[in-house]
């Protein structure tokens, strides 16, 4: 079975299987789906033995309905525009499906960047973050990049600084990236965001007994065993809150090879070894397998996929043994490859549901960046006094007296408190209504991927219809 697909094409498709499913009008459905306009990026930077070395970059925005458009920004030598307008176009349902009011956009350079010296990243990231600007592609009410694979705080920090310098009157200028150091204007929870949502859309996902019954699991994630590809920022966090849920991570993957204890891996101990020696390969409570794909067919409950798109094939669909695949990634699983899964019987989490938790939390920033004030600063205290009073009078009621631990529980939300209240709150309402439209429908079509793309293209009309901004 050829997979001739590109990634973007691949998107589309998908969005074309769930737009069957719509009654919006034929013109309307091809704005949506189009990109609405994409910029490569050329421009030289000197390297520190003083050559002189061509990069090439990308930025999408692939929807306006919404303003500012939302989008990490990738260092990989993979990114080229098709896979910049896939991720943007991505976005753009992913917000619309988790409520997030923000169009979609995705920005790249193609890189290595264990190639490079930290100095040279950072002229890098400020020359590409001028193009930007230049081309107004940049901006706390126009785009708002944020990190993605290859980048981080440290990137973001760059950005924010040089787009202070070319607009230091700016007041909500903080406002114009996300992701960046809790020093510089960051939020409490977003490095692990996307994470912590993978595990709360899990937790929602195996909630529902009926569904769980038909895959063959019991409810909860208790005790269900796990494999993770992926040992980045996101596929670490999703282990490690995996494992706080109980669950039972039995083997890790990355590109130089992939670990497996059937009794579990310690996730912390996995992350020093790595921290240590530069591989997970040399973790010594476990047997290691030298091709890393051959762990996506080891049995399992909850398989995983954190890594890079285009990783579940035609050509290891049919050995996938697994019960669920968690979507961390983006566009991991190919169009033939969901096929031959779909009719396996494997519930498939989607990536546009799965991995909203990094541009929810972001919204969270973006939000806190133009109140200029911290969530949690002006309640915090009143809820711990409110609390303290009610603590004292059921003491003096009863003549119980309340233990410090116990006091310790009733304190006031924090932000890292009320970011992560807000994402999981997100990622349970989003994932009713994905299932809501799967029963709806009635129809087997209608899986769970094709009812993401069905709520999001729903969400989006509507605004382009009811609001006026299609005429």
């Amino acid at each position: 079975m050829a997979e001739n697909f590109s990634f973007f094409q691949k998107v589309n498709k998908d969005f074309d299987k769930a737009a069957q499913f719509t009654e919006h009008p034929p013109g309307l459905l091809e704005h949506i789906k189009n990109c609405n306009n994409s910029c490569r990026f050329t421009f030289p930077i000197k390297r520190d033995d003083g050559t002189i070395q061509t990069i090439h970059g990308w930025r999408a925005e692939h929807s306006h309905h919404k303003l500012p458009t939302k989008g990490g920004i990738r260092y990989s030598m993979l990114v080229n525009e098709d896979e910049i307008m896939a991720l943007a176009a991505l976005m753009t349902y992913k917000c619309a499906l988790v409520d997030v009011p923000f169009g979609g956009a995705k920005g790249g350079i193609q890189l290595d960047r264990s190639e490079y010296s930290e100095s040279e990243l950072e002229r890098i990231t400020r020359r590409y973050t001028y193009e930007l600007i230049q081309k107004n592609y940049i901006g706390p009410g126009i785009d708002v990049p944020a990190p993605d694979f290859g980048t981080g705080e440290a990137e973001m920090a760059w950005i924010l600084d040089t787009y202070l310098t070319m607009h230091p009157d700016k007041l909500n200028a903080i406002a114009c990236v996300t992701g960046k150091p809790i020093e510089q204007n960051g939020i409490q929870g977003r490095k692990e965001a996307t994470g912590r949502g993978v595990v709360f859309g899990l937790q929602e996902a195996c909630s529902y007994a009926d569904d769980m019954k038909q895959v063959g699991l019991s409810p909860g994630l208790q005790g269900k065993t796990v494999i993770v590809q992926g040992f980045g920022n996101v596929g670490y966090h999703t282990a490690k809150f995996l494992t706080e849920s109980e669950a039972s991570v039995i083997g890790i993957a990355e590109i130089d090879g992939a670990i497996y204890n059937p009794k579990g891996l310690d996730v912390e101990k996995v992350a020093m070894c790595r921290a240590e020696t530069g591989s997970i390969c040399h973790y010594p409570d476990a047997v290691v397998i030298e091709n890393p794909l051959d762990s996506l067919a080891l049995a399992c409950d909850i398989l995983v996929p954190a890594a890079l798109e285009n990783q579940l094939t035609v050509a290891n669909a049919p050995r996938i043994n697994a019960r669920i695949i968690a979507e961390a990634a983006n566009g991991p699983t190919t169009t033939n490859a969901d096929a031959i899964l779909q009719k396996r019987g494997i519930l498939i989490i989607p990536d546009t549901y799965l991995n909203a938790g990094g541009v929810t939390v972001s919204y969270f920033e973006w939000l806190r960046n133009l109140w200029h004030v911290r969530f949690g600063r002006l309640g915090r205290r009143f809820e711990e006094n409110t609390h303290n009073v009610m603590l004292r009078a059921v003491e003096k009621a009863t003549g119980y007296q309340f233990s410090d631990d116990e006091r310790e529980l009733m304190h006031g939300a924090d932000e890292e408190d009320l970011v992560n209240s807000g994402l999981q709150d997100t990622m349970a309402n989003a994932y009713q209504e994905i299932r809501e439209t799967q029963r709806c429908h009635g129809n087997p079509a209608v899986d769970c991927r094709t009812a993401a793309f069905i709520n999001a293209i729903n969400k989006i009309a509507v605004c382009y219809l009811q609001l006026g901004i299609f005429p």
